[in-house]
């Protein structure tokens, strides 16, 4: 449909846009997510792996690929509900780490951050919409219950079809005995 091969890539412009934007400066935008990192791993304790890296210059630039990856594939319509995803999960932790516009005292920066904040809230919107689209297709929930329902129709057909076959070898059985 014309509105998804529109819509995808202005949807995903802002994601790759802002993830190479990212990798120009990643300094800067570590610097903005230490504290939120910080915290986050402070609380996150004993659940997050040892592997998992901590620094937020390697975080950012992560975040930044999955940014650009995500969606140049999404614009271009390579598995769009994952990618949404991705882009989705990758905009929640920048959204609270850059714009927690309830942090700021001065008006002008509050102000500034809550702007920012809404605008990422409504691209989260689209994107849970783009996660949800399954492009006229029948979602798998759908699939699966109405594989579910065949499954219990056919064996209801298979127990009919073996009650007849058993009455039938019943009939012949007492025939066969002797009187």
């Amino acid at each position: 449909m014309i509105l998804r091969r529109v819509a995808r890539p202005l949807l995903a412009a802002t994601f790759v846009y802002g993830g190479i934007n990212v990798l120009r400066n990643t300094q800067s935008h570590a610097k903005t997510a230490e504290p939120f990192l910080t915290d986050a791993f402070d609380k996150l304790e004993g659940v997050i792996p040892e592997q998992v890296p901590r620094d937020p210059a390697t975080l950012v630039r992560i975040d930044a690929a999955v940014k650009i990856g995500a969606g140049l594939a999404f614009a271009a319509g390579k598995a769009p509900r994952l990618t949404s995803a991705l882009l989705l999960g990758s905009l929640v932790p920048t959204t609270l780490a850059a714009h927690s516009f309830w942090t700021f005292q001065d008006p002008a920066d509050k102000k500034k951050h809550q702007i920012q904040f809404l605008k990422n809230a409504g691209l989260a919107g689209g994107l849970m919409l783009a996660v949800a689209d399954t492009a006229g297709k029948p979602s798998v929930g759908w699939r699966a219950r109405r594989a579910a329902k065949d499954a219990g129709h056919g064996v209801e057909k298979l127990g009919r079809k073996a009650e007849k076959r058993a009455k039938k070898l019943a009939k012949k059985a007492e025939k066969a005995l002797p009187n």
